[in-house]
């Protein structure tokens, strides 16, 4: 039986930091041995906030791609490719546009809470670009048969949006694609050094897969504890300490209740525990760190996986857009 296919991707607009990793990219790793895997670097995506920045997006594609490979996506299991490469993808979201209302986009959840965290962007007056993005996104997926879109809760109104889109299609032009399926992540998200619910680039908060040891160091001993311990033998409680808390993601079972107990019982100071979760940290990063600057190193790498996996994703969107053609009548030279 032949695999199921996955459709996924990110933004070019940063490197990658540890709630991507516990977030998607452990599940990318895994589900690249059980599916047929492709991940597109969605730079037109990250265009629809960074149109002024263009070179911001250009200059993180293949930073991405780096971290991707540097945590075990590999090239021969999954197919990497830049999204603007495919313009098969542009051409099925002109089409699609035909069949969703503006009002539609409009009520979209997820639309909805970024159009309002980008208000300091656009102001009263989002883009074209930007609301519609939802429209690309069902392109995207559809484009190469997109059958399992692995995603969290808050990316559900998007992939029901692009079911609905489907629907409407083939109901108009006949059965040509199938809906696709969320894969909803049982991971959580992992919150930032200061206690944050969301890790990010912009809040300053984050760890990430390229950090160095120093850096790694810095930011874990800045990280927030427990604000009513003031002294060393004072009792704490683990269960508020941003420490304590990645000690659960980078030490062991018997090192968590060990820190557990002792910070309750008041026989651990907050910088020793600090010291040791870097060191721990900074091993579990390690093989991932030294990969990248192998492939820092190699650019030729990176550019190969690119070419090839854009080329074949191109192939794959380039059949697609034959059966949409003849489906709507636009096959008008099919010699």
């Amino acid at each position: 039986m032949s695999k199921k296919r996955i459709v996924t991707g990110d933004r070019p607009t940063g490197k990658l930091h540890i709630g991507h990793y516990f977030g998607s990219l452990v599940n990318r790793v895994k589900m690249q041995d059980e599916y047929d895997q492709y991940i597109l670097v969605a730079d037109v995506q990250a265009l629809t906030d960074n149109f002024n920045n263009p070179e911001k997006v250009r200059n993180n594609v293949k930073e991405l791609v780096i971290d991707y490979l540097s945590c075990g996506i590999d090239p021969e299991k999954t197919c990497i490719y830049i999204q603007s490469m495919i313009p098969e993808t542009a051409e099925l979201t002109v089409f699609y546009s035909n069949l969703v209302t503006i009002s539609r986009l409009q009520r979209n959840p997820t639309v909805k809470t970024e159009i309002a965290q980008k208000k300091e962007l656009f102001g009263e007056s989002v883009t074209y670009g930007f609301l519609g993005y939802p429209v690309s996104q069902a392109g995207d997926i559809t484009v190469l048969g997109g059958e399992i879109v692995p995603a969290g809760e808050d990316q559900e109104p998007l992939i029901e949006q692009c079911r609905e889109i489907v629907r409407k299609f083939n109901s108009i032009y006949g059965e040509v694609f199938k809906e696709p399926e969320i894969y909803l992540s049982q991971n959580k998200r992992i919150k930032g050094l200061d206690g944050n619910e969301k890790m990010g680039k912009s809040l300053g908060n984050a760890i990430y897969i390229s950090d160095s040891e120093e850096e790694i160091t810095k930011k874990i001993m800045s990280a927030v504890t427990d604000p009513n311990r003031i002294k060393k033998d004072d009792k704490g409680n683990p269960d508020i300490c941003m420490v304590s808390y990645y000690h659960k993601l980078f030490s062991s079972e018997q090192e968590c209740k060990t820190v557990c107990e002792e910070c309750k019982a008041g026989k651990r100071g907050c910088v020793q525990c600090k010291k040791e979760l870097a060191a721990n940290t900074i091993e579990f990063l390690r093989p991932m760190r030294e990969k990248r600057e192998y492939l820092e190193a190699h650019p030729e790498i990176i550019e190969k996986v690119l070419r090839e996996g854009t080329a074949k994703a191109k192939k794959e969107a380039e059949e697609t857009m034959k059966k949409v053609k003849k489906a709507m009548k636009l096959d008008y030279f099919c010699d």
